[in-house]
């Protein structure tokens, strides 16, 4: 298994979800504004959209969007519970959650990390997010995760998110609840590794 990643960005979740799965894997960092890899090779060669995350299987397959790589990879570590059994309604509760994530929470950073986005659309960018934390902090009032007591990979996915949000300058204490889950995330091992390792890169 071999991830391209690029350091703090979305590529951090399916990393996080390697490491809770117990893989050994692969990393090779990507210039995003080059397009190159590490090792000198055309990303574009590997993922045509030229974004992280893209990767490879054992078997040599690729894939290139980050909902359907950290299900791939919690199917493959059934035993970590990463996710819930295909086919049953809890994994269909993932989905909606991954989807959730992807849509109104990853694209919606998008305009805020462009240059080009006019300064008077940005407060519109940001009220939109705010609403979407206020729903999340009162789905978590009685949970320790997004699926319940037990962290999935969509938890992987939201606290990347939110590490966008704090950098871009959102007081998640204005969210409490969602400020514990952000701390609760912040301390499990497996992430710290993660976020050491990409520091490091």
């Amino acid at each position: 298994m071999k991830l391209y990643y690029s350091p703090g960005a979305c590529s951090l979740s399916p990393h996080i979800a390697l490491r809770e799965g117990g893989f050994t894997f692969d990393l090779e960092k990507v210039d995003l504004r080059a397009k190159v890899t590490a090792s000198g090779a055309d990303f574009r060669s590997i993922n045509p959209k030229g974004s992280v995350p893209a990767f490879v299987t054992d078997a040599g397959d690729v894939l290139t969007e980050g909902p359907a790589i950290v299900q791939y990879i919690a199917d493959q570590a059934p035993g970590a519970q990463l996710a819930p059994h295909a086919g049953t309604m809890e994994r269909y509760r993932l989905i909606e959650w991954l989807n959730f994530i992807t849509t109104e929470l990853h694209k919606g950073f998008s305009p805020l990390f462009k240059p080009t986005t006019p300064e008077d659309y940005k407060p519109i960018v940001r009220e939109q997010l705010e609403a979407r934390f206020t729903y999340l902090n009162g789905e978590l009032a009685e949970k320790q995760y997004l699926m319940g007591d037990h962290f999935t990979v969509a938890d992987g996915y939201l606290f990347v998110i939110l590490r966008w949000a704090k950098a871009m300058k959102f007081d998640l204490s204005n969210w409490p609840t969602l400020q514990t889950y952000f701390d609760r995330v912040s301390a499990r091992p497996k992430v710290i590794e993660a976020l050491e390792a990409e520091a490091a890169s």
